[in-house]
């Protein structure tokens, strides 16, 4: 037999019979199939990996890469400051005193964390600030709330807000809360509604001075850091015995294997879409061989061997199947970008991190998408192509 019997088979087996039409609907479903499973799984990670990014870089900015922590009361002071600042100039940081507050605007109460910082130092480490501070300069007793708090007090730069401090101090013969009221200076928008309502930011001195506390002791370092998973090694090894220091991630953990769990399911259940196609490959060249079964005799009885029936069979279905993964790739790229560039669907900016579809492929998921499919193209004209070699020529040509 010829060197190009097997493409020439190929081409002419994927050609529409009118005597059997169902053979070639069979085999354009299982294009269509593979091609829409391929489209929605690219489409689907991008999604998936765009809003893991976005929460990650959004918990980034509001909880810090890293955070210096005391093991007990006064460990964490300028002298460590001073330190650090000297062991680690490529980092940022900023010392920060914290206190759980009520703040109050009228008859509606609202619980959070006012923060006392240096801004300049603060805004090196933290974007969102850094923005909100333009052009504003910060005096004692002067603070920066979240978007979310401002619009539910319905307050505007230069009100007066009242802050209830949940500690208490004596006062002749009981104790009674601290409560100061604090000039609205700025307002920070971070995307994260929960952080816009919680967090306030004020000098470090007015918190210091509300909390009793020295100009030279802190509750906390905020750190910057491009690498925090490394950076984290070196400050623990820097750090005295009174101080620890935790990274980001670490107050995050459950969350993030959530996504990471989520992201896998939806991979799986999407990628049954195309096992289901395949079955259609299955059933596609099964009845071509059914259909076929006395050209495949004549061809063996011709000189053609098993193989190359097997492998007729075996190219026809990965033919198929990759004309649905390229369809399919082209189609999902098309769609992200489409997606990207446009302001098709838009999101509600109160509960997710952004207010446009946020979209990233990985190199990664595009490999695992597109070996996934063909490992399961392949696994799918095995069998029929295996069937097919099996035909047994005199049976076939004595019953012909």
């Amino acid at each position: 037999m010829s060197k190009s019997i097997v493409p020439y088979l190929v081409k002419r087996f994927l050609r529409f019979d009118t005597d059997q039409p169902f053979i070639f609907l069979s085999a354009l479903l299982a294009f269509l199939g593979i091609s829409l499973g391929v489209t929605v799984l690219l489409v689907a990670m991008a999604l998936m990996n765009g809003f893991d990014n976005e929460f990650r870089k959004k918990l980034t900015i509001m909880n810090y890469p890293m955070t210096i922590i005391p093991k007990f009361h006064g460990s964490v002071n300028e002298n460590l400051l001073i330190d650090l600042e000297s062991k680690f100039p490529s980092l940022s940081f900023s010392p920060f005193v914290q206190a759980s507050i009520m703040a109050r605007s009228g008859s509606k109460l609202e619980g959070g964390y006012l923060f006392g910082v240096n801004f300049e130092d603060e805004v090196k480490v933290n974007s969102i600030l850094s923005e909100a501070l333009q052009d504003t300069s910060m005096n004692k007793f002067d603070v920066i709330i979240g978007k979310t708090l401002k619009d539910d007090f319905n307050v505007y730069i230069d009100d007066r807000l009242m802050y209830i401090f949940t500690n208490v101090e004596p006062g002749g013969l009981s104790v009674t809360p601290k409560i100061k009221r604090f000039k609205i200076k700025g307002i920070f928008d971070s995307g994260l509604t929960a952080y816009d309502k919680a967090y306030s930011y004020t000098t470090l001195a007015s918190l210091q001075t509300m909390m009793h506390m020295p100009h030279n002791q802190y509750d906390g370092i905020h750190i910057y850091s491009a690498d925090p998973h490394n950076d984290i090694l070196k400050i623990k090894d820097a750090l005295p015995i009174g101080a620890t220091v935790k990274g980001w991630w670490e107050d995050n953990i459950n969350f993030f294997a959530a996504l990471e769990l989520e992201k896998a399911s939806l991979f799986i259940v999407l990628m049954l879409i195309i096992l289901i196609a395949s079955i259609n490959i299955i059933s596609s060249l099964l009845m071509t061989v059914m259909n076929r079964r006395g050209e495949i005799a004549l061809l063996l009885s011709l000189g053609a061997t098993t193989k190359e029936i097997k492998k007729t069979f075996l190219y026809l279905g990965v033919v198929i199947g990759i004309g649905g993964i390229l369809a399919g790739i082209v189609l999902g790229l098309g769609s992200i970008w489409v997606l990207c560039t446009f302001e098709i669907i838009s999101l509600p900016k109160d509960v997710y991190p952004t207010s446009t579809l946020p979209l990233d492929l990985t190199i990664k998921d595009f490999i695992l998408i597109v070996f996934g499919a063909f490992g399961i193209v392949i696994a799918s004209a095995y069998y029929p192509a295996k069937k097919a070699s099996e035909v047994d020529v005199l049976t076939v040509l004595r019953n012909e």
